[in-house]
């Protein structure tokens, strides 16, 4: 292996340009090309520039110390920035509140009334009888109340209430109107 050339050579002492050697080629005159820019940064000719160089793991770069979109993030972070993205955060925020229902209306009225839907700001509870759906009627404006509070003002604008999903005695095309329901079956 050849050794980089002495000082004593004829080296650019300023602005000169550093001659490569022409007998010399592949990888032999890199290394003499290396040595003559080191040995003329020695002297205060030019200032070698340091190549930064990232780790590696597993074959694919890491950050540094800063943290970037290629480190390991959070769950809850990356799940927060999928919904604001989606446009899903009033939805989930709704259907936390479904999850809540007891603590929010109280266990009794949970007992008989369940949200079954939300559909642009109108949520939709289903009754276990006619006389809780007259009770939640009543009681709907400290419902929207109580709901805006947990999910922010605005998203819910009405609480539909229905009562108890009943048999229908309707069958076939032809029905009679003002008929008396299964009495008339019956007897």
């Amino acid at each position: 292996m050849p050794e980089p050339p002495d000082s004593s050579e004829s080296g650019p002492e300023s602005d000169e340009a550093i001659e490569p050697d022409h007998d010399k080629q592949g990888l032999d005159l890199a290394k003499s090309l290396a040595a003559r820019l080191k040995q003329q940064a020695a002297k205060g000719g030019i200032m070698p520039v340091k190549r930064r160089r990232r780790p590696r793991f597993g074959g694919a770069q890491i950050s540094s110390a800063r943290p970037d979109d290629r480190d390991p993030q959070q769950l809850t972070n990356t799940l927060g920035r999928l919904m604001r993205d989606q446009g899903w955060e009033v939805d989930v925020a709704v259907h936390g509140v479904m999850a809540r229902w007891p603590s929010i209306v109280g266990p009794e009225m949970a007992e008989h009334c369940k949200p079954e839907s939300y559909d642009d700001t109108v949520l939709t509870v289903r009754t276990s009888s006619t006389a809780w759906k007259v009770q939640l009627d009543l009681l709907v404006p400290q419902l929207l109340f109580r709901l805006n509070a947990e999910l922010g003002e605005g998203t819910v604008s009405q609480v539909k209430v229905l009562g108890p999903n009943t048999y229908t005695w309707r069958k076939g095309p032809r029905t009679v109107r003002g008929g008396r329901g299964p009495r008339d079956t019956y007897g």
